[in-house]
């Protein structure tokens, strides 16, 4: 498993290249297993429960478009991502959102 001084090394990488933190998925076991330290990783940052153990970030890609990436977290770097048009509905994009996690889990 992922150890906290590795997620820190992905968050500012993607801080880097002007990604945005925006969700943290994490099992219960990771949960429990990262500790105090998922406070100074991710601050106030809601904590879903899930499956999988990933950080999706954001970013605004071209014009009236906005990139989403979910990283898995783990020690080798795995990503999926998806592009939304900035007028697309918050239920559409919630439903690819979780599509895209639910690809991920598969994809062990």
């Amino acid at each position: 498993m992922i150890k906290a001084g590795q997620i820190e090394e992905i968050l500012a990488l993607y801080k880097k290249h002007g990604w945005r933190l925006r969700r943290v998925l994490l099992s219960d076991e990771f949960r429990k297993k990262l500790g105090a330290e998922r406070a100074r990783l991710f601050g106030e940052l809601e904590i879903h429960s899930s499956a999988v153990n990933g950080l999706w970030f954001s970013r605004s890609s071209k014009p009236g478009q906005e990139t989403w990436e979910l990283r898995r977290l783990s020690a080798t770097p795995y990503a999926l991502l998806e592009v939304f048009d900035l007028e697309d509905e918050e239920e559409i994009r919630e439903e690819a959102l979780l599509e895209i996690e639910g690809r991920m889990a598969a994809h062990k």
